[in-house]
């Protein structure tokens, strides 16, 4: 099985809007770390269990995260599959700067020499 590595426009508005937060970036980092209910992730944030629960919804729109009842507990990790192909997406805009970058660079070294009179 070859996985999908480009990520549709929607996928990629999705991932950012998701990451645009910072207790969306900090409950992905948790749950990279290991698993955990939605309860001990609610617990260590000062705001309702409600808005809790529609971050973890935004980072599951996403697919950032997966989320899986276990009885009457919902677990949530990081989907390393999704996190995979956005973190290769932000290496493509990274070569792509430092390519135009290192262009721009060579195309001011080249106007600070003088050129060579015939």
């Amino acid at each position: 099985m070859v996985a999908q590595l480009e990520l549709s426009d929607a996928e990629i508005d999705r991932v950012f809007h998701a990451l645009a937060t910072s207790t969306r970036r900090d409950i992905l980092r948790r749950t990279i770390e290991q698993e955990q209910s939605l309860s001990t992730l609610a617990a260590d944030y000062d705001m309702s269990f409600a808005a809790v629960q529609k971050h973890v919804a935004v980072l599951e729109s996403a697919n950032l995260i997966v989320k899986r009842a276990e009885g009457r507990e919902r677990l949530v990790r990081a989907n390393p599959e999704m996190i995979a192909r956005a973190r290769a997406l932000l290496a493509h805009y990274e070569a792509m700067w430092r390519s135009r970058i290192a262009r721009l660079d060579d195309l001011m070294a080249a106007e600070a020499t003088p050129a060579k009179e015939a």
